[in-house]
């Protein structure tokens, strides 16, 4: 039965610029590093998507509302589904003094602000500023491949997916969560004790729960320690 607006999926998946054949976003560490786009800081996993509500490009979301859990797919998204298509009334040419003004020194690929919008420079001349104010990837048209590795049915795997967005460098093999009545309750690591702003994280957590399990009335956290003998 293919997937239907609701299901909570773990996602796979690489955008490549359909003309270029570059990779510019994936969630799998190995694609990433061999396209030279891999950070360090990145944490490489599944994405969990939930669908008709986590943002997606409509001939993805389309696309994964026709099939099921493991299936690969692949959809083309046209600009004007993606970034948009490119505008060159959207191009504006600014004196260059706009910016001393304020103490900036523009160069050319810079990304600044100018009027309270993001422009790129493209290009500095005779004392005049080329302002781009299209989104960088406008008029492109890209490919998106990827893999259902899994639907989430148990409510249980739902908590513990929406956590890791909160803490997504901890494994969700240390995170086991249940139901007592109207309360969720999460084991959590003692590594989460670790966390700057922990208690922020888990009440944004919480708050995000009242909003996805209405039934549940309270969110109990446990940091498990475990003492050596």
């Amino acid at each position: 039965m293919p997937l239907a607006k609701g299901d909570y999926i773990l996602l796979d998946y690489t955008v490549v610029v359909k003309d270029e054949n570059k990779v510019i976003e994936t969630s799998q560490e190995a694609v990433a590093k061999e396209a030279g786009i891999y950070k360090p800081e990145e944490v490489y996993s599944p994405r969990l998507v939930i669908l008709g509500e986590t943002p997606l490009w409509e001939p993805v979301e389309n696309t994964l509302l026709s099939i099921d859990e493991g299936q690969d797919f692949e959809v083309e998204v046209p600009p004007e589904k993606a970034y948009g298509v490119r505008d060159p009334n959207k191009v504006k040419v600014v004196s260059i003094r706009d910016f001393h003004r304020h103490g900036i020194v523009p160069s050319v690929g810079d990304v600044v602000e100018f009027e309270g919008q993001r422009a790129r420079v493209v290009s500095i001349s005779g004392g005049r500023v080329v302002l781009d104010f299209n989104h960088p990837l406008a008029g492109k048209t890209f490919v998106v491949r990827g893999r259902v590795v899994k639907k989430l049915t148990t409510a249980e795997e739902k908590a513990v997916a929406l956590l890791k967005l909160y803490l997504p460098r901890v494994s969700e093999e240390k995170i086991k969560a249940s139901f007592d009545g109207d309360t969720l309750v999460l084991n959590l690591p003692a590594e989460v004790l670790l966390y700057e702003r922990i208690g922020g994280i888990l009440l944004q957590y919480a708050s995000e729960i009242s909003t996805k399990f209405p039934n549940v009335k309270k969110v109990r956290f446990i940091e498990e320690v475990e003492l050596r003998a």
